[in-house]
């Protein structure tokens, strides 16, 4: 009965391992980095391979478009444009078509942020007066809510990667710092408590850290904890660096720097280590945005448990 047992999980591994073979010998996508443009006269939304390859526009069009944000599938794309009078949000496939608006309430809608779990997409309004504040909104643009209610500036949001808080920027003390709040907007605290500016947060893909831009007699790339301890400088360069973005993997952050002139994208390994860059274009290149193909696969606890299981049948 137990050598049954034991060859029947044996047969129906190597079944399941087969139907997954596919997934592990074809020949893997390569990350991406949705990226901002200027080289074609307005701002235009790119992509690129992670090494810099293939770049190429996806909204194409006679517009200022800006602040990509994927969806965590990878088949949609969140942006903000600039169409009318207004700031809009809008939305299109991952291949730049069906684009198409989300907002249209007349007042500056921006900055994006897709949810870790694809049913809201965070977003900076000036819908409730002169200040920036932020709200949060279902995919379809339905049901806007808002997050923050102060007489100053909260923008940037960026959800951790479990889906329960939301890293901000506020000017609340009078300079910019780095908040964090739930993410129905409660428990809203300071991150930084610094006289410094601090800037763009960006958390890493295991919720431990965010990394961030801080401004003093320059501005460089720093990380920190979750809960705002161990603040590090990655960058050290004359030039200013900013907008860090965390590669799916851990392993990398992209981020803008001036060093050669115009605004490019660079990367570097997430302790600061070789720093390279990725575009070489006459016009200024910003906010880049990571998405991993191979991650999207299957949510990556059961994708892990699913391969320590056969091994340990095997």
């Amino acid at each position: 009965m137990h050598r049954r047992y034991n060859l029947a999980h044996l047969i129906f591994a190597n079944v399941v391992a087969l139907g997954l073979m596919p997934l592990m010998v074809g020949a893997a996508p390569p990350a991406q980095i949705a990226f901002v443009s200027e080289r074609d006269g307005t701002r235009q939304i790119y992509v690129m391979d992670g090494d810099g390859g293939n770049q190429r526009n996806l909204t194409n069009n006679d517009f200022h478009n800006w602040d990509p944000s994927w969806s965590p599938n990878g088949k949609r794309i969140a942006f903000t444009s600039r169409r009318a009078r207004d700031l809009e949000i809008y939305v299109m496939t991952a291949d730049g078509n069906h684009q198409r608006n989300l907002t249209n309430h007349g007042a500056f809608d921006f900055l994006p942020a897709w949810s870790p779990d694809g049913k809201h997409i965070a977003f900076v309004s000036m819908r409730g007066g002169m200040n920036r504040e932020i709200y949060v909104m279902t995919t379809k643009g339905w049901n806007p809510r808002r997050l923050t209610n102060n007489d100053f500036d909260d923008w940037n949001p960026a959800w951790s990667p479990d889906g329960k808080h939301i890293a901000f920027t506020s000017s609340r003390t009078g300079h910019l710092e780095i908040y964090v709040m739930d993410a129905d907007g409660d428990n809203q605290r300071n991150l930084t408590n610094n006289p410094r500016h601090d800037d763009e947060p960006s958390w890493s893909p295991d919720g431990k850290r965010i990394a961030f831009a801080r401004e003093g007699k320059n501005r460089e790339i720093y990380v920190m904890d979750a809960d705002g301890g161990d603040q590090q400088n990655l960058t050290n360069n004359p030039r200013r660096d900013s907008h860090p973005s965390w590669s799916p993997d851990g392993k990398r952050i992209a981020f803008v720097s001036k060093r050669d002139g115009n605004r490019e994208i660079y990367v570097m390994d997430a302790d600061g280590k070789n720093q390279r860059r990725l575009t070489h274009s006459r016009r200024n290149d910003i906010d880049p945005v990571w998405f991993d193909p191979t991650l999207a696969v299957a949510p990556a606890g059961k994708k892990f448990r699913m391969w320590g299981w056969l091994k340990q049948v095997d």
